[in-house]
């Protein structure tokens, strides 16, 4: 089915539910039922189709039925509140209340706004006579009262992941009402679960402008902040919510992961080590411990704190790939046989299982079982892929327009218009490239520091993209030739401004996001003193290496060899153009070089950030700081070229890599 098909589809099978619960609302229960289940037949996927024939059979006096439904509904839709809502109300029906409260408590932990639900476990508490349970019951009653029933009907709503429909019902009833704190607080939750978080930035300050004791809203805030890699803004609004509640866990475990975000790995270990003295079964715990150990280098420590989250979580498909990430750790025997029967299991969720799965590819590659690792890796790169909302044309548009704006004689017109400050070092390129080498043969210099991949020039692109950016026909990079002298002088001091926070006073500092490539021509505009380095790596090593690895977030183009190898030509296009219209401003590193002759390189680099030779640059591995990135380990030993040809093991299942690649395997040496 194409897509307008699809949502004509969709939009019909909507006004068929609204149809039938209107029917429903007027006591026509059997024409309710036979209308659902002849819906049911062109949307068998639907869960509300589920739903109301469920409601329906119940209705009809129909229990039996009504709970087989509700079973396959579970099946499709496990964490979908209404249907424990309405399985509670079956077990009502047959005066079963163990398993009425059973599902009525699930439901409501799922779902708080069920005022059904809630009015039900009061009436079944005092039934057994558990009146402080009721009571309790009774509380959550009075509380939804007093809130406006849109805002109970679309935080419901919400509650279920169904953000459309909650915003359909908050969004006209704030522009009728004004100021709803609740309501805007709920608008704001539905722009950070999509990641709109500007807007809730800007929805939460209000809130918090009028209410500034809600501490929800501002837990909330902090979140949003966290989000938008505001980490020290985060943690200031942290702080205020600890005063006042020192030992909430959620506010703990929010500051110690802004703390990792500030690189304070000290402040945040010590926070999860008191966190798990108290929740030592919290599996999430363990792993954000084990991966500030693991960026501090205490690999021994990291390894026994993932090994605590399996442990608390055998299915925790993170905590293994974690392990595995690790690129020197070696699985076991009874953890191999443990992963593969955790990732066979029909229970398990999307996310653990193509974890699992990038695991399993790791534990086999080392075992030398190329065609079993292959396997996994295909499928945890399928899996992941069904996901991902990534358009390879999206970037493909960007570089033709950043070429068709950024050309020399614009970029000429614009010579100087930044701030002078020649403090950062930029490497940039694709993933997997060899940058974080690079930067720690750079933070090896007594005059550099290595902060770690920071999200501000992507984050000032979202600015210039503007609210609601039309991916299609983004405003960015045609918006630079709207901008002043100005503009791009306060952005370059608006970078260094906010990332003063990363460093610790020494002369120059590297920021390392490699999909700054993209936007070399604003950096230039920003800070045309900058140092800017180009990771390259061999395209059939480097995007295999890529299709193996497992993110925590973004690069979502490395989940398909399409995707990949359309990104590695697009990179080659967008750097041949740097090169053609900033000539001598950025300079090109093959990772193979490094390898080959690591003092030439070394020498090569220092001479173009203009910093004397230091021999600790070749003694790289010997410097003690923390690394984000998944080499973390690897820059730690000698430099190795354990990596070069890995991709070769694979060459029987990479042809159309290599065929979609196609003059980029000879290109990217090239000079221009």
């Amino acid at each position: 089915m194409n897509t307008v098909a699809a949502d004509s589809a969709n939009h019909a099978s909507e006004q068929d539910i609204r149809r039938i619960r209107q029917l429903q609302a007027e006591g026509q229960y059997a024409d309710a039922l036979h209308a659902a289940e002849a819906l049911l037949v062109s949307a068998p996927d639907h869960y509300e189709v589920l739903y109301v024939i469920a409601r329906s059979q119940r209705y009809l006096g129909q229990i039996d039925a009504a709970l087989k439904t509700l079973t396959q509904l579970e099946q499709q839709r496990p964490q979908y509140s209404r249907l424990h809502e309405e399985r509670g109300h079956c077990y009502v029906v047959m005066r079963d209340a163990p398993r009425a409260i059973d599902a009525l408590l699930r439901a409501v932990n799922l779902n708080p706004a069920l005022p059904s639900s809630w009015n039900l476990l009061q009436g079944l508490y005092r039934m057994i006579g558990d009146a402080t349970t009721a009571a309790t019951a009774a509380s959550h009653v009075a509380t939804l009262g007093r809130l406006a029933p849109e805002v109970v009907r679309a935080t419901s709503h919400f509650s279920d992941g169904e953000f459309d429909s909650a915003e359909q019902i908050i969004r006209p009833y704030l522009l009728k009402v004004g100021n709803d704190v609740e309501g805007m607080r709920l608008l704001a939750r539905i722009g950070l679960a999509r990641e709109v978080l500007d807007d809730a930035e800007i929805l939460l300050d209000a809130v918090l402008k009028i209410a500034p004791d809600y501490r929800a809203a501002r837990y909330d805030y902090a979140c949003v902040l966290f989000e938008r890699h505001l980490y020290q803004r985060a943690c200031e609004q942290i702080e205020q919510l600890l005063a006042a509640d020192p030992h909430h866990p959620d506010y703990r475990t929010l500051y110690a992961s802004a703390s990792v975000g500030l690189g304070e790995h000290d402040r945040a270990i010590a926070l999860y080590r008191a966190l798990l003295k108290e929740l030592p079964g919290a599996a999430d715990v363990h792993l954000s411990m084990a991966h500030s150990l693991k960026t501090q280098g205490k690999q021994a420590e990291a390894i026994d704190a993932y090994r605590a989250a399996t442990a608390a979580r055998p299915d925790f498909g993170d905590a293994y790939w974690s392990l595995a990430n690790l690129k020197t750790y070696r699985f076991a025997d009874d953890e191999v046989a443990r992963m593969q029967a955790e990732e066979a299991s029909p229970a398990i969720s999307l996310g653990d299982r193509y974890h699992l799965c990038f695991a399993l590819g790791k534990a086999f590659e080392d075992r030398g079982d190329y065609a079993q690792s292959w396997h996994y890796y295909e499928q945890g790169n399928a899996l992941k892929r069904s996901e991902s909302r990534y358009r390879p044309e999206i970037i493909e548009t960007n570089t033709r327009r950043q070429i068709d704006i950024c050309t020399r004689a614009f970029m000429a017109e614009r010579a100087d218009v930044g701030d002078a400050s020649a403090d950062p070092i930029f490497i940039v390129g694709l993933p997997r490239a060899g940058s974080t080498l690079l930067e720690q043969i750079l933070a090896s210099h007594s005059q550099v520091e290595g902060t770690q991949e920071l999200a501000d020039i992507p984050r000032i692109v979202l600015d210039l993209q503007g609210r609601d950016p039309n991916l299609d026909d983004p405003r960015y990079p045609g918006v630079l030739a709207d901008m002043q002298p100005d503009d791009f002088r306060t952005l370059g001091e608006k970078y260094l401004h906010d990332t003063r926070i990363y460093r610790s006073g020494k002369p120059y500092f590297i920021d390392k996001m490699p999909n700054n490539f993209r936007h070399l021509g604003l950096i230039h505009l920003m800070l045309p003193n900058a140092k800017i380095i180009d990771a390259r790596r061999e395209p059939m090593a480097c995007c295999f290496s890529n299709l193996k690895q497992l993110f925590a977030t973004g690069q979502e183009f490395t989940y398909s060899i399409d995707d990949i190898a359309r990104y590695y030509r697009t990179y080659l296009d967008l750097m041949q153009h740097w090169n053609r219209v900033l000539p001598g401003r950025v300079l090109r590193v093959h990772h193979e070089d490094v390898v080959d002759d690591l003092e030439g390189n070394v020498r090569r680099i220092l001479d173009f950030c203009g910093l004397p030779f230091e021999p600790g640059c070749l003694q790289f591995h010997k410097t003690e700081r923390s690394v984000r990135t998944a080499s973390s380990e690897q820059v730690r030993r000698p430099i190795f070229r354990d990596g070069i040809d890995q991709w070769t093991h694979y060459a029987a299942h990479l042809g159309p890599l290599k065929q979609t690649l196609a003059d980029a395997l000879e290109r990217y040496r090239d000079p221009r």
